[in-house]
Order: structure tokens, then sequence, then C-alpha cells
């Protein structure tokens, strides 16, 4: 008999999304009447621009024809997909090399997978409430998880403990769930504290299309020193709607160097490089073809047309918390809008009452740790339509409980 990763008994039983499925599932089963609007799973509804879906039937017919068929490519991804890469990063001031740049399926799966490089006795700070993928695969691993606290009293923004070491440091932003972000100055903060801790930050950027102010950085290589101490990941998903199709890409630069125990220079560069060749085989060119043309000057014009649309979604969901006086994060710069449940309710319950009461599905904060327990996610990624009916839905159900002195009479922020 094999001994198995035992790891994986310390994980929660369910995926959060799953779980999510599930209760959904079994609810439109017993109530096939009933119109279930889904604002939970962050899942696109605009179809691709119109650049991506050219390239892809380009990219297909070529894949048709003996003279441009194209077999195995290169691990890192094709040239002109990291060109097109590059130039989107000059395009807002951030310079970095093509050789930096690997092209994947996915940031789900690069921040799952980058584990690979380190060893197992890091200290791994992660922020709380968090993507579950961050916490799962050092989990997996058998890695150690140190947690630091986002809440509301820094803005679910948690800064740097100079007294407390890291080797590996989690970060978001725009933040999933939260969808708060951080400023130029408080990531120059983590960056200094990474290069004084010779630690490495892990900076997932899947949502940096959302940002719309200028001051904001979209990239932590906008900050000065961050080369040496930052892997950035990032994602075609919200971008450009790659969700089914699936691209993302991560930048390891090629000045992170250090020591090993042996006293020989490592390069994560090399190792995730090497780490690509053994284990990934490439993301499609059909695919590669269609982010290319997603970077060109219009296929990001075209992509920012869906983005408004998303954005528009956020509005409606924050004017209703804001016209009902319900304290919220998000929404501006991210397409997540996070809101507390009222008083003394844990977002699953709440979850089931929203389910069960107006249909409408969102994502309980406590399947993103100890600190989401008591908030709940809203993604503005349906349609419009579902979007200001579920926010409709809302606004009823509130004015009934207050008539009602029912549960939303609790809600400590709707009374203030």
């Amino acid at each position: 008999m094999p001994n198995l990763n035992e790891n994986y008994l310390k994980l929660q039983e369910n995926y959060l999304f799953s779980e999510i499925a599930h209760r959904v599932a079994a609810y439109t089963k017993q109530n096939p009447e009933k119109n279930v609007i889904r604002l939970g799973i962050g899942d696109v509804t605009r179809p691709l621009c119109q650049c991506a879906g050219e390239a892809l039937l380009e990219g297909a017919k070529e894949m048709m024809s003996a003279d441009t068929f194209k077999g195995y490519g290169p691990e890192q991804g094709y040239e002109d997909t990291r060109k097109a890469i590059v130039d989107y990063y000059k395009r807002s001031g951030v310079e970095i090399d093509a050789s930096a740049v690997f092209v994947s399926d996915g940031a789900k799966s690069d921040t799952g997978n980058i584990t690979d490089l380190f060893a197992h006795d890091n200290v791994i700070l992660i922020p709380t409430p968090v993507y579950p993928v961050y916490v799962d695969s050092n989990v997996m691993c058998g890695n150690k998880v140190e947690y630091i606290e986002g809440n509301a009293d820094n803005d679910f923004l948690p800064m740097p403990d100079w007294n407390q070491h890291a080797d590996i440091i989690y970060i978001c932003s725009p933040n999933n769930p939260t969808g708060a972000c951080y400023n130029k100055g408080q990531l120059k903060e983590w960056v200094d504290y990474a290069l004084k801790n010779q630690a490495v930050i892990l900076f997932d950027a899947a949502y940096e299309a959302f940002v719309s102010d200028s001051e904001l950085p979209r990239s932590i290589y906008a900050v000065e020193g961050a080369k040496q101490c930052a892997i950035e990941f990032c994602s075609l998903s919200k971008t450009a709607g790659f969700t089914g199709t699936r691209c993302g890409y991560t930048i390891v630069p090629k000045e992170l160097v250090f020591t090993a125990s042996t006293g020989e220079e490592m390069s994560l560069n090399a190792m995730w490089n090497r780490r690509q060749c053994t284990k990934y085989n490439g993301t499609s060119y059909i695919v590669q073809k269609a982010a290319a043309a997603v970077f060109s000057e219009e296929g990001i014009r075209q992509c920012r047309e869906n983005l408004e649309y998303y954005r528009e979604n956020a509005r409606v969901i924050t004017d209703t918390l804001s016209d009902l006086g319900i304290r919220f994060y998000g929404g501006v710069h991210s397409p997540y809008v996070w809101f507390e449940c009222p008083k003394d309710m844990d977002s699953w319950t709440f979850f089931d009452y929203l389910l069960q009461e107006i249909q409408v599905v969102g994502t309980p904060g406590a399947g993103f740790g100890e600190n989401g327990k008591h908030y709940f996610r809203l993604t503005s990624f349906g349609t419009y339509e579902n979007t200001a009916e579920a926010m409709k839905r809302f606004r009823n159900l509130l004015e009934t409980n207050k008539k009602r002195k029912f549960v939303f009479s609790d809600w400590k922020s709707f009374l203030s």
C-alpha cells in the first residue's frame, strides 16, 4: 500500500465554490420554478472581444494547413505573445524583460504551482481573508502558514509587522475577495519589508485591469526594488473574459537570485523555467494568438468596453448598499463588493437566507478565512439585468424586514 500525502486530510472537505454549487443545485432541484441569480462565483458573462475571437479563428485555420500547422510550442510561451505582454506593461510605464514572462493557462495554476520552487520550512505569510488557493496549495505540500489580519480597522489592507519574519508573502491587489487596493506607498512598504527579510512576494495582479486611478499601481514592478523580491501573476480571465479560454502569465525577474545552503546561487527565473519545461507543455497556439490580440491597442480598447460593463454592475451594487447605509469595500477598482453580514449572522447562514428568501447567490466570506466569517462577497460579473434585479430584490427584502423589525433591524451600519 502506498504512503499517501496525508496533508490532504488537513484541507476543508469541500472547496468553497464546490460547496456553493452544491447548495444552489439542491435548492433549484427543490424549487425549479424559482429564478436564481448568481452573483457568487467570479465567472464572466461578456463574450470575447472581436480581436480575440478573430485571432482564435485565424489560429484555427492555421492549424488546419500543413504550411502553418503548429505542434509543441515553447513552454515559456510564443515570442509574439510574450512581446505583446511586455508592450502592455511598457504602455503603463513598467519595463519588464520578455525572458521574465512565462505564459500559462491561468494565474490559479501558477499561484498553486509556484510552491514547487520553495522548501517546506519557510515562513509563509498570507493575509486573511484570502483567495483559498494560496492557503490550500501550501497545506497540500505540508507548509506551515502564518496569517496577517485584514479587517475593518485597516480597511482590509494589512501592512507588514517589522518585528515578524517571513520568507514568502502572498499579496493580492486589487484583492479577492475584499476588493481593497494597495496604493504605491503601501506596496513600497511591503517591498522594503521583503528586501529587509530577503523574502519573496508572490503578487497576484489578476484584477489589475479594473484599476482606474493612475495613481494606484497595477503592477508591483511599478515600485522600486520589486524586481529583486517579487514574482507577479496575472490572468486574462477577468481582463479579457478568458475564463473558458484559459490564459495567464507569470513574471519571474532574473534579478531574483538567492544563495543555496551549498553556497551556490539559484535563480528563481531559471528554476521556474526548468519546472515549466518538466511539468508543462505550454499554452495552446490558438489561445496565445488570441492573447496577443488582446494586448494590442485595439484589443485593449475592446476589452475595456467589457470592463466598463462590469464597472456599471458594480456601481448598481454599491449604490444599493450606500442607499441602505451598509458599509462596503471594493467595487471601485475591483469587480468584487465586500460587506458585513447582519449582526451575529455567520456568512453561510446569510448565504442560505438570501438563497431562500430572494434567490440571490453570493459568496460567504467564511470561505476566505477566519476574518471573513461575518462578511459576504458579491460579484459584478453577472449580466446587468440580473444585477439590477438582484439589487431590487435586496432592497425589497431589507424594507420588508425593517418593517417587521426582523433580522436586518440588527444591522448596525443599517441603523447608523
